[in-house]
């Protein structure tokens, strides 16, 4: 920005001066452009790109510095080619070609980035009380994410939220106490599909419509059905898709800081009709439960209005906490079990053998309860190799900050170096994994008492799907739980088949998740006795 005005007014003085004339004007012109590109170019011939080469010029031990590998990409734009599409697969493949799998360096216009496809060195990121912030990026900000956990920066109002959540929402007592709301939520499911035996039929709007109404359910205390549906989920349904396209582009104007007021992408724009609408929905639900008399849901609406003292939040924190809770919530269940059952579909014989542990664990006459889960061993198998093959967020979805001066894997970072992990590269990194690219639930299959069961929970980076440290998905267990439960209805009560007409498709697209680029088209046939 600085660079910018001082152009502006050189040019302003020389249209001023009367020694200028129309010739040396000119002259003047192409001279400044002519240095700009110059510098353009010599911070682009950096290794990481224009971002990385800005960064080292400026300090003074530049040649004794140990510079991190990577794509210098464009001139002024940086490595935008990668970002673009399928970004985790062209920065995996980047890594690998420049044989910095470790640790990479790129630039996204005057945004430096570090990404790493290495298990030890995302562990040293993720746990590290340096990368204990996020980059909040211009979307996130108008959509108020900034004041929820998601965004919100480290220290004691993020730490308040977190623990507001972890007690209320996540904790393994009120997961258990929301059981009843997710058997209910899975019968109808169950009911909708049975309409349809022997036709085909594109299961994810029924996915995500059941994910919606489970959200609503534990944060408004709003209980609906799938069929039909009511207006206001409906409403809730356009505002969390809208936002999710919003979150999930990439916006130049947040590296290229020259172009923020142009919004040529109209990023702004569509946020700016977007919040004012969240604010509506959400602050009428607060407002119905403030004028609430006699017993209520003790929904997490009823839980921040209890709130006192330091931990009271105000109307506009509540709105921001509450709309990240029904958004983060709502859209990964959906897209992980449809994956899962895209699986399923693709491999009979694994649908086979999940159906024979069905069998064996409850038995055909009788419905699934969640407590069956905990004597079944290989529908979590096929759980988690779904998250290895499939994470729904392959780039751990949002990024982490540094706040100051660290070193990672023996390079020195600077503070304000966003830092991503490539969680599908991991995954199929052949020197973790044994044939990393077939489909084998059997791999999570505990061989006899003495294995440790493989968890998924951040643990280990070999397969952290929703994080580590700090900033781990604080809903993990709820969605882990969600998600086991609702596949394995589905599983026990119908035999999924591939459809005659669109068969199964394993093309991505990245948005804010990593979903099935064409919507699962399936045909289904009922196996439970009544």
């Amino acid at each position: 920005m600085e660079t910018q005005v001082d152009t502006l007014w050189v040019l302003a003085l020389a249209s001023k001066c009367k020694a200028f004339s129309s010739p040396n004007t000119l002259f003047l012109f192409a001279f400044i452009c002519m240095a700009w590109l110059a510098l353009a170019l010599f911070y682009w011939a950096y290794p990481g790109g224009p971002a990385w080469g800005k960064y080292w010029s400026k300090i003074s031990n530049k040649t004794k510095a140990k510079k991190i590998p990577g794509p210098r990409g464009f001139p002024v734009l940086g490595s935008v080619n990668l970002m673009a599409n399928l970004a985790h697969h062209k920065l995996a493949a980047a890594a690998e070609l420049l044989g910095a799998k470790r640790l990479m360096a790129y630039s996204l216009g005057e945004t430096r980035f570090i990404l790493t496809c290495n298990p030890d060195v995302a562990k040293e990121i993720l746990n590290s009380s340096v990368f204990a912030d996020r980059p909040v990026k211009e979307s996130a900000y108008s959509l108020m994410f900034n004041r929820a956990i998601g965004f919100a920066p480290y220290g004691v109002y993020w730490r308040t939220l977190r623990r507001i959540a972890a007690t209320h929402l996540f904790c393994p007592k009120q997961i258990n106490a929301s059981e009843s709301q997710r058997f209910e939520i899975a019968a109808q499911m169950v009911s909708k599909i049975a309409c349809r035996p022997g036709r085909e039929f594109s299961v994810r709007q029924i996915l995500k419509r059941a994910s919606l109404n489970n959200m609503m359910c534990s944060v408004f205390g709003r209980n609906y059905q799938l069929e039909p549906s009511s207006s206001e989920s409906n409403v809730l349904g356009q505002l969390v898709k809208e936002g999710y396209e919003l979150l999930g582009k990439l916006n130049m104007s947040d590296h290229l800081p020259w172009l923020a007021g142009l919004d040529l992408q109209k990023i702004r724009f569509r946020c700016s009709k977007l919040t004012p609408k969240v604010n509506q929905f959400v602050n009428r639900i607060i407002q119905e439960h403030r004028a609430q008399t006699g017993q209520r849901n003790h929904d997490f609406v009823d839980v921040l209005l209890s709130l006192q003292g330091p931990d009271k939040l105000s109307d506009q924190d509540m709105v921001a906490v509450l709309w990240e809770m029904i958004f983060r919530g709502t859209d990964t269940v959906a897209v992980l079990i449809e994956w899962i059952l895209a699986r399923m579909v693709l491999h009979p014989h694994i649908q086979l053998k999940v159906h024979e542990e069905l069998d064996r664990v409850v038995g055909r006459s009788q419905p699934l309860k969640e407590s069956d889960i905990q004597s079944m061993v290989y529908l979590p198998a096929v759980v988690k190799e779904v998250l290895r093959l499939h994470p729904p967020g392959p780039l751990l979805s949002w990024a982490r900050l540094s706040v100051t001066d660290t070193t990672v894997d023996g390079y020195d970072v600077p503070a304000g170096t966003t830092a991503m992990v490539n969680m599908w590269a991991i995954t199929r990194d052949p020197q973790l994994w044994t044939d990393p690219l077939e489909f084998m639930p059997e791999r999570f299959v505990c061989k006899d008492g003495t294995d440790v069961e493989f968890s998924v929970l951040g643990s280990d980076l070999r397969l952290a799907p929703f994080g580590s440290g700090r900033r781990t998905c604080p809903g993990k267990a709820l969605g882990l739980t969600t998600v086991t439960f609702w596949v394995a209805t589905l599983l026990h009560e119908f035999e999924w088949v591939q459809s005659d007409h669109n068969p199964v498709d394993l093309s991505e697209v990245l948005k804010l998740s990593c979903e099935m680029a064409n919507p699962l088209t399936v045909k289904v046939e009922p196996r439970r006795r009544s």
